[in-house]
């Protein structure tokens, strides 16, 4: 019997896909699939494989040591693990919900997020994934269900070789360098409608839906709005947008970065969060109660966000870099969590919409972030507020430069928060978070080891 196209015989599991990835495939054989987890950078870790050895329900190893590397890739030894270099496999699930394309391949293929597993068939704690699974999974218990929104921003710029060379913004479609302080500028988009719309093609192609594009304050600065939903299937969809969008960018011979400052007088890159909590059977915001008046339970999201935040910071601003973007004068982050409605200069906004809409938006979050522990790490931080119904500070009447909310200044600091976490660590995890905090302090000490530029420049004969 002939198999129909787009798989061979044995395949089968292809037909049950979704109809954004049969158009993709076409008549075309699938050759190849990826089969993928976020590490705790948030970058894609897995193996590939011809199609015709993949199958879903089979058994895919790679060494837990993936989650024991720095951002440099260096090893980090941590004596809270029992024989932590055995290098013991851990096994992956593929959730086929999250197969797509990779429109970029030149040959037909496949993606697919797995789930992280102990041999015995157990949760692996420290695995991204199952750190947000955790914390939405307590919500589920009291009946509640979170809807997020993320805003990413990243830059393009021209092909950075030599990392002692400041980054620079491309060349646009006129000839010219991208100008900054062109915020919503229609023009400055257009200048780099080329990678737009490859963009635009890429995300098509894997089923994503794009809310809006803008330009941002930055020379070359973009900024991708997706849709509200699921804070899994989100967290899933920024993860694989990180990646579309560095391939939509090399495909037009430019970077795209996510750092969270990469240039010095230019504005740092958010990861904006957009957070509301429903209930489960009904669908009823609970945020927006009799009156279209705000509830206890938005006050509490808040004051739990206000508290808690503070210990998070490592998992939302997760580098040295990271610090840059929310300690620079005149750069617009805030570097706070106060809140109040309408106002960007606190770090939880309260954005304008109908009050059944009623959310309240993180602002402080990096878009160097992995995706997974930030929404995992704000969303329980408001958790913890309406469970220990924790009351939020007087709305922000003004513009915010000094406030007792004031976030960390440094990787440093921050991790000795982080370390004081207490009920925020028991919600995301204690095993996560010591292996979490290891991992930092490693990059931390490796980064305070650098001789940067502006030392040798400023200090070889100066000083």
């Amino acid at each position: 019997m002939s198999s129909a196209p787009g798989f061979v015989s044995g395949d089968h599991w292809i037909t049950s896909l979704s109809e954004t990835f049969g158009r993709y495939l076409g008549h075309r054989r699938l050759e190849e699939v990826e089969c993928i987890i976020p590490d705790l950078a948030g970058m894609s870790r897995g193996k590939a494989m011809p199609s015709q050895k993949f199958r879903p329900e089979g058994t895919i190893y790679l060494p837990v040591s993936i989650f024991y590397q720095t951002i440099s890739g260096e090893w980090v030894n941590m004596p809270e693990i029992e024989n932590q270099w055995l290098e013991s496999d851990i096994v992956l699930r593929p959730d086929m919900d999250t197969a797509t394309a990779v429109p970029w391949a030149d040959e037909p293929t496949m993606q697919v997020i797995c789930d992280a597993e102990t041999r015995e068939g157990e949760v692996l704690p420290f695995a991204p994934r199952n750190v947000l699974k955790r914390v939405l999974g307590l919500y589920a218990e009291r009946g509640w269900r979170p809807v997020v929104a993320p805003e990413l921003e990243f830059y393009l710029t021209e092909p950075n070789i030599d990392p002692d060379l400041p980054i620079e913004p491309p060349a646009g479609r006129t000839g010219r360098k991208g100008a900054a302080r062109q915020a919503f500028s229609m023009v400055a988009v257009d200048e780099y409608g080329e990678v737009i719309d490859t963009i635009y093609d890429f995300a098509e192609a894997q089923g994503f839906q794009i809310d809006t594009v803008i330009q941002e304050g930055g020379a070359g600065q973009i900024e991708i709005n997706l849709m509200h939903g699921d804070p899994l299937k989100l967290a899933d969809e920024v993860f694989y947008f990180k990646r579309t969008i560095r391939e939509a960018a090399l495909k037009k011979g430019v970077f795209a970065t996510f750092m969270a400052k990469p240039m010095r007088d230019e504005p740092g890159s958010a990861m904006h969060i957009h957070q509301s909590v429903v209930d489960a059977v009904t669908g009823r915001n609970l945020f927006n109660g009799p009156g279209d008046q705000p509830t206890d339970a938005f006050r509490h999201f808040i004051g739990g966000s206000q508290r808690y935040l503070l210990h998070a910071a490592p998992l939302l601003l997760p580098y040295v870099n990271s610090y840059r973007r929310i300690t620079a004068v005149g750069m617009a982050a805030p570097s706070n969590l106060e809140w109040a409605a309408d106002n960007r200069s606190t770090g939880l906004r309260v954005p304008n919409g109908p009050p059944e809409s009623r959310r309240l938006e993180n602002r402080v979050i990096g878009s160097d972030c992995n995706p997974y522990l930030a929404i995992a790490a704000s969303l329980a931080c408001g958790y913890l507020g309406m469970v220990e119904k924790i009351e939020p500070s007087p709305a922000a009447q003004k513009f915010v430069d000094e406030s007792e909310f004031a976030l960390p200044t440094s990787l440093s600091d921050a991790l000795d928060l982080f370390a004081e976490g207490g009920a925020l660590r028991e919600v995301l995890g204690e095993e996560f978070c010591t292996l979490y905090q290891n991992i930092k302090r490693a990059e931390n000490e490796e980064y305070q080891r650098e001789i940067t530029p502006w030392e040798r420049e400023h200090l070889l004969l100066n000083a």
